[in-house]
């Protein structure tokens, strides 16, 4: 008989980064021979902390996975009540994705509740120790959280050492694994025919949720400075393909596109990019930036490894420790003439300078290497049946 494993964190009808991310981890946790299931939440967030326009999936549930609608994160009765399923259920692991201290009360109720079974192991992925944006409660929720789980694991040097401010149990860093779980790269032509965007000029690609913290306005300064590079023909120019949604206002980032007189630079793609079309939008680029003012680690990343996408990144958080200068990409100070001297760098050099080395460094970026990672520190009693 098959050992349970429960993953607990967002899937499917949830939709984003950490769902994906769930659901491909599910599949690796199946395919080392194990009865798996996620327990995703009836209710993620109250619409009214909900920054995006929805939080649910137009894609169809997937059909190989075992998933449950479950747990409402504001209702306590709720949390007892998924504890003690989870408690009768008897998994000899549950990995809990932490994200947010407002998760915290939520997840630490149903963990303890889970864990008086006496047999059950908890891991923790912590994606963020100490939120982007602080409020009040943060370090409170999160060590009630913490508290019943046995181990952790962390994709960033940054969260495993945010990590040591709250617990000294058993921890480890890896490296995010790739998302190779939104098929194959395509011919840039075809990709670019597929989204309508111009097959002749250069095109670099900001990609995902835009928040503050990810330096999109940086981004857009160094836009103005590489425009006014190409008028004194200094530089061939380039288009910026910004696809994600807004998850903040979006009206100051209008006003500074209008101020900087770049809106003939910018192809807007600013709807959530569904797990289907993802593979277009990278396919079609020629370098992902990611221009970020802070950072513990970027799901981006790993997706333009797989991909085979040169990146730049700016120099804060982990994004560097992932992203070698000059051998997989750029490095560049979170500042706009640093970007934009650093994208000239990369069009420079061009896409086959970095090719060789992103395809021997995304070998590091193993699934079952982060399963085995949970198996081992959960110190969980495992019986292989494959």
């Amino acid at each position: 008989m098959k050992q349970k494993v429960v993953i607990i964190g967002p899937a499917h009808p949830l939709r984003g980064g950490l769902a994906s991310f769930d659901e491909r981890l599910a599949r690796q946790f199946q395919s080392q021979g194990f009865d798996t299931t996620i327990y995703t939440f009836s209710l993620q967030y109250p619409n009214f902390l909900f920054p995006g326009t929805t939080q649910y999936s137009s894609e169809p549930k997937p059909t190989d996975l075992q998933i449950k609608v479950r747990i409402n994160s504001v209702n306590p009765f709720n949390w007892l009540s998924v504890g003690w399923e989870l408690r009768q259920l008897k998994p000899v692991l549950i990995v809990i994705r932490y994200w947010l201290p407002f998760m915290g009360p939520c997840l630490g109720t149903i963990l303890r509740f889970a864990k008086t079974n006496g047999y059950t192991r908890l891991v923790c992925i912590a994606d963020n120790v100490i939120p982007h944006e602080k409020r009040p409660g943060d370090q409170l929720f999160t060590k009630y959280c913490f508290k019943p789980i046995d181990a952790f694991v962390t994709m960033s040097e940054k969260v495993f050492a945010d990590l040591k401010q709250f617990t000294q149990k058993p921890a480890q860093p890896i490296i995010h694994p790739l998302y190779d779980n939104f098929g194959e790269a395509l011919p840039k032509a075809m990709a670019r025919e597929k989204i309508g965007i111009p097959q002749q000029q250069n095109v670099i690609l900001f990609f995902g949720f835009i928040r503050k913290y990810k330096g999109l306005d940086v981004l857009l300064e160094a836009i103005q400075i590489l425009k006014k590079a190409t008028l004194a023909h200094e530089f061939e120019g380039c288009k910026l393909l910004i696809a994600g949604e807004f998850y903040e206002d979006r009206k100051p980032y209008d006003d500074l596109i209008q101020s900087l007189d770049i809106a003939d630079q910018l192809i807007l793609r600013t709807d959530f990019i569904s797990d289907s079309e993802v593979r277009f939008y990278l396919s079609a680029a020629d370098f992902v930036i990611q221009p970020y003012r802070n950072a513990t680690q970027s799901g981006v990343t790993p997706l333009a490894y797989h991909f085979e996408k040169p990146m730049l990144v700016t120099n804060v958080g982990g994004l560097p420790a992932l992203v070698p200068d000059d051998i997989v990409g750029v490095v560049a100070e979170p500042n706009p003439a640093a970007i934009a001297e650093k994208i000239r760098e990369l069009y420079q050099k061009g896409e086959q300078h970095y090719l060789p080395n992103i395809k021997e460094e995304k070998k590091k970026y193993s699934w079952s290497v982060l399963v085995n990672t949970i198996i081992k520190l959960s110190g969980a009693e495992i019986i292989y049946t494959k």
